[in-house]
């Protein structure tokens, strides 16, 4: 590739950064983490689902800082090689010389990306690494920069980022105060709708720019960088899983589904899925952990507006987009948990795991007045209390909001929007 050319690409994407100073930007719940680490020589890596806004985070960390950028995502660069990346570094100086701060967007795009990263932290410079592939950067780090390097995984906002973006300011006495209460419910409800891609609230046809977000992340993320032959295939396996969120899934029971070969292909889409954090697999708990691999698992997605706009089930399975949420906030808050299943008694939707004791476990419920739904949802939590000796124990609800003793039991319940803001 031609430096002029380089030089050329380089100077349109330092023109976009102003764009993006030009927006509203809100600081995310781990950014006083990150900008913290810019103080330390290691590599700041930070990874999640196309569009959640690490771009933007990143550009933000940096914007007191003379920095350097190349977004590897640019159409114009794709067919850039190892060889090139030199090329890029010298382009870079010629623009900025004086640059010690330098952010790569998505470089995993570039074949043999790990050693030209290596060489520049040897050189020095202060390095934030985006991606939206899990495996990838996290094989090659492994590899070559183990112990230079630490990981932060980013989602889509947060309830609380949400309500930051809405302007919307309140106090924890405001959660007991009627009209705030409404007020709060009113934004959850937009919230459980539309999910929380950042880009989704300066757009008037959310639903579209959801399933174009969607088609762009199996197509680009999945399909191309696998190299996928089957791709129908991949594609239909895939909203088959985004529509049975929250559902039980086994490999065996897919690959009769879609007619595949092997189990080893389910598999391999699956985890491909999972790379581009598009969904996630949630294990069994089992104090042995090859149950834990060989047990039935669940799927959930991670977005709710994703699951809305492809799905078109929201009324049908309020309950399951309330579980949904519930799995995601679990996730930012980088917890270790499972799901119980008892044959006789249920399931637990959430066990939370500390170390080598259980801390906490969550059903979630959309409404409980219905006698049968009520006995369904306690029975497994009274019995996962007694077999994993817990006894902090929640049903997350719509808007419920108590405490009860149920065969000597305490059992919070408490309103989904409420423990979203915990």
């Amino acid at each position: 590739m031609e430096k002029q050319f380089i030089k050329q690409i380089l100077l349109d994407q330092r023109e976009e950064i102003k764009k993006i100073f030009n927006i509203k930007i809100i600081e995310r719940e781990i950014e006083e983490k990150l900008r913290e680490s810019l103080k330390d020589n290691l590599i700041k890596v930070i990874i999640g689902v196309r569009r959640c806004g690490k771009s933007v985070l990143s550009h933000h960390l940096l914007k007191d800082k003379n920095y350097g950028y190349i977004n590897f995502d640019d159409e114009r660069l794709i067919s850039v090689k190892a060889e090139d990346l030199n090329d890029f570094l010298e382009s870079l100086k010629e623009i900025n010389p004086d640059f010690n701060y330098l952010l790569l967007d998505e470089i995993q795009n570039v074949t043999g990306w790990e050693l030209f990263v290596n060489r520049l932290k040897r050189m020095g410079y202060n390095l934030i690494i985006t991606g939206s592939n899990s495996k990838l950067l996290s094989k090659e780090l492994s590899t070559y920069l183990t112990g230079r390097h630490f990981t932060i995984e980013l989602y889509p906002f947060s309830f609380q980022e949400f309500l930051k973006y809405k302007n919307f300011k309140y106090i924890e006495n405001d959660l007991y105060i009627t009209e705030k209460r409404a007020q709060i419910k009113r934004l959850f409800s937009e919230y459980l709708k539309f999910g929380g891609f950042p880009e989704l609230f300066k757009i008037e046809l959310k639903e579209q720019y959801l399933r174009d977000l969607y088609d762009k992340i199996v197509t680009r993320d999945v399909v191309s960088r696998y190299k996928i032959k089957y791709f129908k295939v991949l594609k239909e396996i895939s909203l088959y899983l985004i529509s049975h969120f929250g559902s039980r899934i086994t490999y065996n029971k897919l690959k009769n589904i879609f007619e595949i070969n092997s189990v080893h292909t389910i598999k391999n889409y699956i985890s491909y899925l999972e790379e581009a954090y598009l969904i996630f697999q949630l294990f069994p708990f089992s104090f042995k952990l090859k149950n834990q691999l060989r047990g039935v698992k669940k799927v959930y997605t991670v977005d709710a507006g994703l699951i809305n706009s492809i799905s078109f089930q929201f009324s049908q399975n309020l309950g399951k987009l309330m579980e949904n949420i519930v799995f995601l906030q679990l996730k930012r808050k980088g917890n270790e948990f499972y799901f119980y299943n008892e044959p006789a008694d249920g399931e637990v939707d959430f066990v939370i795991r500390e170390g080598l004791k259980i801390k906490e476990l969550i059903q979630v419920c959309h409404n409980l007045d219905d006698l049968e739904t009520r006995e369904r949802e306690i029975r497994p939590l009274i019995r996962g209390s007694n077999q994993l000796e817990c006894s902090n124990l929640i049903i997350i609800t719509y808007d419920q909001e108590k405490e009860e003793i149920i065969k000597e039991k305490k059992i919070k319940f408490i309103p989904l929007w409420k423990w979203l803001l915990l």
